[in-house]
């Protein structure tokens, strides 16, 4: 071989190794375990579930978590971390709270309390290998955090007693008094119970002193422990080899800007809150002078952050709203819950590689923010939002030794059609963020603009990647959002609201819009007919290029009579000038359509009719099927979303159907007989869904086709109010349509 050719092929392996080397390296979800898959025998899987806290043996390869509702742990095999197996579950007698993991031996706090009044717990141990509760040391008190020390020599609970809010409107104090147990743990995993030593934490903190309600502690390298008082918004710094309180002070109180307080269905975080109390839920240590608390807030305060403290009490970092931000640029903010904000709960670290992470996790956004330590008096950078995989991620758990990352998703809204309990598993590795898949950039102050609910998409005729996106009505305010689909995550970089005589409009419920030839956009508004306070029907509405309303166009009354909840969701244009005429899916069967045809109805602006065709759906095992959006593309072919109703593994209709209109003339409403449109599969994105390797979401209530042909789809993620929040904006590519 040629010296060259070598030269040229070292050349290439060198470039390759640096291309290689300057991947950024992130967290990415690889699997989603529901934990409805590890019921035991005679189980009623009807009942609620739970994953709260959550614990890892040594190598990483079994997860134990708590589930108080079943008064059991569950056990999940993660040898294979991207198909997690079910691994069964033990029954512990009571309420599991927390959990840690020696050996093959669980170690959780159980609480069998009788009332508030006449709180009891114990200390379980839990043969992991033959799936027995095989000890039991009483603990005289709820127990909440329990922790493991470095050497695993000694555990740490907190025994919170907790308040009844109902007593008293929840006020302190209220007896008996919390403390923090002690115990000696054995190499085998095995607690002496007589050995249990208990410290007192009354008297230290400024606010009840004499009702302490410990909630979380952790161990440094020092057998220190750190253990937040949430209510009584303080922190102690517990010496665990001499059994006593070596310093303690408040947690203090923060100043909060460009935050948002009024419940007003806006997202608009130009509030300030003066002196927030921070009332920290989780801790964890730093190294063995600091650790960082999560400003939860319980009773009344919440600082919506994070805090780096010292030991000796000085506050090192204070997070403020930045947390916050980050959260609602990813469209999870909790809107309906914006008086605490997006409660961070959860915080978790450990060392990947050269890396100090530490993970802060909010209960009401539903995400995880990834930060690195970079060392004492230094500012954290923030790495990345991660999705927590379901809803309410309670519990956070580091794997460093395989780069993994797990969250304990606790909500369980099966019940109600929603996502179940979850534990999701996320891989370090040199890869770009997956997550999240759309962004917003700032306001005209430097602010970023809030967004949620997507429901609707059209593309702009002129610039490729360009998108328009509308919100339904879980937002007071009807808003267009300009995106810029061709970055990466997709970027919203502008927000124009609904506006008629210059004030935002009531009453929109937008599910589609439209890019108008002449300019400006048609809209379509939903509404609900059947709402018993404010009833609403369905509308047409034009606006100019900044959302100024023009034209309102009702329903004729033999539609209104037909009408149910489920209106408009989706508008096309096809035609420009007299020919122009406005296609819109209507969601599910009105009272005059036949089971399982929907209406396709078509209204000419010019001459101000409608007609009708009738499009027939899928048949679904489970729940209901209908249309969410639908687009001309051209050549009198247009693309709807169909879909069931279903999330997770129930999901089985996610589909874009192709149509024509050639040779088919709209019906006057009411006729007798209306022409049925004939469907082609264009693109069964189940798949597409499936890939993000979590729950798969039921709304894709977007679609649009940009000036290069590229399709884009789009969830709805219902503002953050019964749902993880999490928006999936996903790039199909070319595709046939037509």
């Amino acid at each position: 071989m040629k010296r060259s050719i070598l030269l040229a092929i070292g050349a290439s392996l060198l470039s390759g190794t640096a291309l290689m080397a300057a991947e950024p390296l992130n967290f990415n979800r690889i699997s989603v375990f529901p934990v409805i898959r590890n019921l035991p025998e005679g189980a009623d899987p009807a009942k609620p579930t739970v994953s709260e806290i959550i614990a890892a043996n040594a190598d990483g390869t079994l997860l134990v978590y708590t589930d108080s509702p079943g008064n059991r742990v569950g056990l999940v095999d993660i040898t294979d971390p991207a198909a997690p197996k079910a691994g069964g579950a033990v029954a512990v007698e009571g309420e599991p709270t927390s959990v840690v993991v020696v050996g093959n031996k669980a170690l959780v706090g159980v609480n069998t309390s009788k009332s508030y009044t006449e709180p009891s717990g114990f200390l379980g141990v839990v043969d992991l290998t033959k799936k027995t509760l095989e000890k039991k040391c009483e603990l005289g008190g709820q127990p909440d955090s329990v922790a493991l020390s470095r050497d695993k020599k000694t555990v740490a609970i907190a025994i919170e007693n907790e308040r009844n809010e109902e007593h008293n409107e929840g006020a302190l104090p209220q007896l008996p008094a919390g403390f923090v147990s002690l115990a000696a743990v054995g190499a085998d995993g095995d607690v002496d119970c007589a050995a249990v030593r208990r410290v007192e934490v009354t008297g230290l903190a400024s606010y009840a002193p004499e009702d302490p309600e410990p909630e979380f502690v952790d161990f440094n390298g020092k057998d220190e422990v750190v253990v937040t008082l949430q209510e009584n918004n303080h922190l102690v710094i517990v010496d665990a080899k001499e059994g006593k309180v070596v310093s303690h002070f408040p947690a203090g109180a923060v100043t909060l800007e460009n935050v948002d307080t009024k419940k007003d269905g806006v997202i608009s975080p130009t509030d300030t809150i003066e002196n927030a109390l921070r009332e920290p839920d989780a801790v964890r240590w730093l190294d063995d002078d600091r650790f960082v608390i999560a400003n939860e807030g319980d009773y009344k305060g919440g600082a919506r952050g994070f805090t780096i403290f010292n030991k000796n009490g000085t506050v090192e970092f204070e997070s403020k709203a930045s947390f916050e931000h980050e959260v609602l640029r990813a469209g999870h903010y909790p809107d309906k819950r914006n008086k605490k904000g997006v409660e961070p709960e959860g915080i978790a670290f450990g060392k990947y590689g050269d890396d100090n992470l530490f993970f802060v996790g909010s209960e009401r956004g539903s995400v995880v923010g990834v930060y690195k330590d970079e060392g004492a008096g230094k500012e954290p950078t923030f790495l990345q939002l991660l999705p927590a995989g379901g809803i309410g991620p309670e519990g956070l758990l580091v794997i460093p030794q395989r780069d993994l990352f797990v969250t304990a998703n606790e909500t369980d809204l099966r019940k109600d059609g929603g996502q179940g309990t979850t534990v999701a598993i996320f891989k370090r590795a040199q890869a770009p963020a997956v997550y999240p898949t759309i962004v917003s950039g700032n306001d005209g102050k430097g602010l970023p603009i809030g967004w949620g609910a997507l429901s609707g998409a059209a593309a702009d005729p002129s610039v490729p990647g360009r998108l328009y996106v509308v919100s339904d009505s879980f937002y007071s305010q009807g808003a267009i959002y300009v995106v810029d689909a061709a970055q990466k995550p997709a970027r919203i970089v502008e927000k124009r609201v609904v506006t008629k005589d210059g004030k935002p409009v009531a009453n929109l419920d937008l599910e589609g819009i439209a890019v108008r030839p002449a300019g400006g956009f048609w809209l379509a508004s939903e509404g609900n007919p059947e709402r018993e306070k404010n009833p609403t029907q369905s509308q047409i509405v034009r606006v100019d290029d900044k959302g100024e309303v023009q034209e309102v166009v009702e329903l004729p009354e033999e539609l209104k009579k037909q009408a149910t909840r489920y209106g408009f969701e989706g508008i096309a244009v096809a035609g420009e000038g007299d020919s122009e005429t406005l296609w819109i899916a209507v969601q599910r069967e009105w009272k005059d359509d036949p089971k399982g045809h929907v209406k396709i109805l078509a209204y000419n602006p010019a001459a101000k009719t409608w007609g009708e065709l009738h499009y027939p759906l899928d048949k679904s095992e489970k729940g209901w099927v209908g249309l969410s959006e639908i687009t001309y593309v051209g050549n009198d072919n247009f693309v709807v979303i169909e879909r069931d109703n279903q999330v997770g593994d129930a999901a089985a209709i996610k589909k874009l159907y192709r149509f024509s209109i050639a040779g088919l003339k709209p019906a006057a409403i009411g006729a007798k007989e209306i022409a049925v449109v004939k469907k082609t599969l264009a693109r069964d994105v189940l798949p597409d869904l499936k890939a993000a390797n979590g729950t798969v979401l039921e709304k894709v209530e977007s679609f649009a086709v940009d000036k290069d042909g590229v399709s884009f789809i789009i969830t709805d993620n219902d503002g953050v109010d019964g749902s993880s929040g999490e928006t999936q904006f996903i790039n199909l590519g070319k595709i046939k349509l037509d």
